[in-house]
């Protein structure tokens, strides 16, 4: 044979010779087809998620579903993940508050409770001590519940083993401001809100509010901050005393008002009069306070009958909502010849 035939691999050996094979009999195509779609958490036996609905489920109630005053989120609001520091409830539903300091400075501010959750083997400090004897106090449901309970009545957020109900809050309609005006015998004053998205601003202006006689808060349905717990605690118990409406079309409210005999008096840094100097606050007047990034919406702003600015001095470019509108119902107190000192 010509060349080195003695080196290694350089002949082929009888028999080496690759050729058809036996069949897989579909093993191989059946490997490749995989597995199918993955199941869902629920449905797998040995996940937390299966073990949750299966409990649930022996209980009586759905996986997606809250004991007590809580029920009523959906199961998409069910997904499991790292705490979160607050929950936004849908309108109209109740609100859970969790955290040892978030349910004390609740019950200390008087937020309306439904019931008081404690864990039943929540370590106690000074802190459960009080909330267990305020809810004494006032008579309040005081429950102790299981730590997986806690979980779900929370939704993931961390509750330190006590958690409080809050009913949702009950909107006064439109014409209930002016009527809480006229039965006052005085010209009304009514504060409006356009955009404000933060409850603690919110609370600001019902605090305000409250303080300088006003009769009434206007709020749009959409796209802004409602009467929450968060709201009831800046607000210092105001919240209780002046009545909030919720409106569906803000400006339509405007003209509502302006149509009873409203002076609308829009607040803007860029007003053409100081809102000092607004004399006809001195008869019923709507304040519309924007928020501090947008300030007043095209549509509001060309509703009002003038829009008035708040001086300010130095680098500052604007206020808040809840500064803004306790300034401009200072004003309207001082000219109005109230018992404020100027």
């Amino acid at each position: 044979m010509p060349g080195n035939s003695q080196r290694r691999g350089a002949t082929r050996k009888s028999g080496s010779k690759k050729g058809a094979t036996v069949g897989t009999g579909g093993k191989g195509r059946r490997a490749l087809e995989g597995k199918g779609p993955t199941p869902k958490a629920e449905d797998r036996p040995y996940h937390t998620a299966a073990k949750r609905k299966a409990a649930a489920e022996r209980t009586g109630r759905t996986a997606d579903a809250r004991p007590g005053p809580a029920s009523g989120r959906g199961a998409d609001a069910q997904r499991p993940g790292r705490p979160r520091p607050a929950r936004r409830s849908a309108p109209g539903a109740a609100e859970v508050v969790a955290g040892r300091n978030s349910v004390l400075e609740a019950l200390r501010a008087g937020v309306p409770t439904t019931a008081v959750f404690v864990g039943h083997r929540v370590t106690v400090d000074d802190r459960v001590r009080e909330i267990r004897s305020v809810a004494a106090a006032r008579g309040l449901s005081l429950m102790e519940v299981t730590t997986a309970e806690l979980d779900r009545m929370t939704d993931g957020m961390v509750h330190q083993g006590v958690a409080i109900s809050v009913p949702p809050y009950s909107y006064a309609e439109l014409p209930a401001l002016l009527a809480a005006a006229e039965k006052a015998n005085e010209p009304a004053l009514i504060v409006a809100l356009d955009g404000v998205t933060d409850p603690r601003n919110l609370g600001a202006v019902l605090r305000s509010a409250g303080a300088f006689g006003a009769h009434g808060v206007v709020l749009p349905e959409r796209r802004a901050a409602g009467v929450t717990a968060a709201a009831w605690k800046v607000s210092a118990g105001a919240a209780a005393r002046v009545p909030v409406a919720r409106v569906t079309n803000l400006v339509r409210a405007l003209g509502e008002l302006r149509d009873a005999g409203c002076f609308v008096v829009g607040l803007d840094g860029d007003g053409s009069v100081g809102v000092g100097d607004v004399h006809l606050a001195t008869d019923p007047v709507v304040l519309v306070v924007g928020s501090e990034g947008k300030g007043l919406g095209r549509l509001v702003r060309s509703t009002c009958d003038v829009v008035a600015a708040i001086p300010i001095r130095g680098a500052v470019e604007s206020l808040n909502a809840g500064v803004a509108a306790g300034i401009a119902l200072y004003e309207v107190a001082r000219l109005r010849g109230s018992s404020v000192s100027p």
